[in-house]
């Protein structure tokens, strides 16, 4: 096997020093789709490799070896990984398949359990009002989603900042972006490399909203002060957030975020204030371009990835073949 199968192991280093570059640079939605596809892709990548070291360390025992009727001595001399090497893959494949087992199924019971709580929700409007003194608005996922804000959060902000809250909330409920934040930490479960690249999907699903938000007021200042009155007043009058709520990550898929950090360094008071400043700033400068040179660049990475591990499983398949020949 070639030194070309460790590619997709070094590639998601670069993609989690280009994700904020992209996340600013690149219209919201494309940087979305492109995050999250390539974290996904990338993630499968890395995992396929660590799988094909590992079989290497594999094929060289000897039952295996004759089960396959391939010769050790002709796998030992031909492939140039090491033993400890590919004991050392198939260890960090088995961790990761492990996380990535468990991210999915802590992921899914808060999906099904947010949507067992929209469900249950008063009323049949999208929109639900609770009366609760914290500020606090996000979406549920459900059939439909469902949307709940706070009286506190309605009270601090004026009636055109509100109808700004609530058209963000739609462009969450209606672009399912907790499908996004769910698929980028799927794939830094499985390659913990990856875990810049999905806090940047959390950031631009957010940036989606605030765009679709700022179309239909048609008003990229007001926008821009209602996002920040809206992070201002939660901070002042933070939330109690139920469970699933939380730990979905979910629209506002950032919340989640922020709070894992803030507990991290033992600052609640700044559990809300993370990327809030930036979303503000976009918003008060010109709606970001497609740049194709990005777009391509970032694709060709991870086509990179992608066929670096198609080769690496060719030349293990060429390895299998003269083993086989050898013996026979």
């Amino acid at each position: 096997m070639h030194l070309a199968v460790y590619l997709p192991l070094v590639i998601p280093v670069l993609a989690a020093l280009a994700a904020r570059p992209l996340a600013d640079r690149l219209p919201p939605a494309a940087a979305t789709w492109l995050l999250a596809g390539s974290s996904l892709a990338l993630a499968a990548a890395s995992s396929a490799v660590l799988g094909l070291l590992a079989l290497t360390a594999l094929v060289r025992v000897p039952p295996v070896a004759a089960i396959a009727n391939m010769s050790v001595q002709a796998i030992s001399r031909s492939d140039t990984v090491s033993l400890p090497v590919a004991i050392a893959a198939g260890a960090l494949l088995a961790a990761a398949a492990a996380a990535a087992c468990r991210a999915v199924w802590r992921r899914g019971t808060a999906i099904v359990a947010a949507g067992r709580q929209a469900s249950r929700l008063p009323g049949s409007g999208q929109v639900v009002v609770t009366e609760d003194d914290a500020a606090d608005a996000y979406t549920l996922p459900g059939w439909p989603c469902r949307i709940v804000i706070t009286s506190g959060m309605l009270r601090a902000l004026t009636e055109s900042e509100r109808k700004v809250l609530v058209a963000h909330e739609r462009a969450h409920a209606g672009g399912s972006h907790y499908l996004f934040t769910s698929a980028a930490r799927l794939a830094a479960a499985a390659n913990p490399l990856l875990r810049p690249v999905a806090s940047q999907v959390g950031y631009t699903v957010e940036r989606w909203a605030d765009e679709r938000a700022a179309t239909a007021a048609g008003d990229r200042p007001l926008t821009a002060r209602a996002i920040a009155r809206a992070a201002m007043a939660s901070t002042a009058a933070p939330p109690d957030r139920a469970g699933q709520a939380t730990a979905l990550g979910l629209v506002g898929g950032e919340d989640a975020e922020r709070k894992e950090d803030a507990e991290r360094k033992e600052k609640a008071s700044l559990r809300r204030a993370g990327p809030v400043p930036r979303r503000v700033a976009a918003l008060l400068g010109p709606p970001p371009r497609a740049s194709l040179l990005l777009l391509a660049g970032a694709v060709l990475l991870v086509a990179l990835s992608g066929a670096s591990a198609l080769e690496a499983a060719r030349n293990l398949h060429h390895l299998v073949e003269l083993a086989q020949a050898s013996r026979s």
